[in-house]
């Protein structure tokens, strides 16, 4: 797949559309549904069990994910089974991690600095 090239300065709908899913991602429980969904797809069940949240709060989180489009829904029978389908998503959550990451370690060199 060809890479895109983001044009600068970022047209104001593709800045809409950057916000809007960063507002998706903004909810620790949606984070926790994509973490239970990494090794493949899970029911609502499944998704109640990994997160310890009830059916009602699993089930409003996935549609928000679903509308978003980073989740994917298929239907067997009276089962509803979710996956992820923007696989970048998950990469920009390991991404901000890492920063966190790397952040804490800078904090920890200041403060160990400072017991001298």
């Amino acid at each position: 797949m060809a890479k895109f090239e983001v044009p600068h300065p970022l047209p104001g709908p593709l800045i809409d559309r950057i916000a809007e899913r960063f507002r998706v991602l903004g909810e620790p429980m949606r984070i926790r549904l994509l973490e239970a969904m990494l090794e493949g797809e899970r029911s609502v069940t499944e998704l109640q069990e990994l997160t310890g949240a009830s059916q009602q709060n699993v089930s409003q989180h996935l549609g928000v994910l679903l509308r978003a489009r980073i989740i994917e829904r298929r239907k067997q029978g009276n089962f509803s089974f979710y996956s992820i389908s923007d696989p970048i998503v998950w990469a920009l959550c390991e991404q901000v991690s890492e920063g966190l990451r790397e952040e804490i370690e800078r904090l920890e060199t200041l403060l160990e600095g400072g017991k001298r």
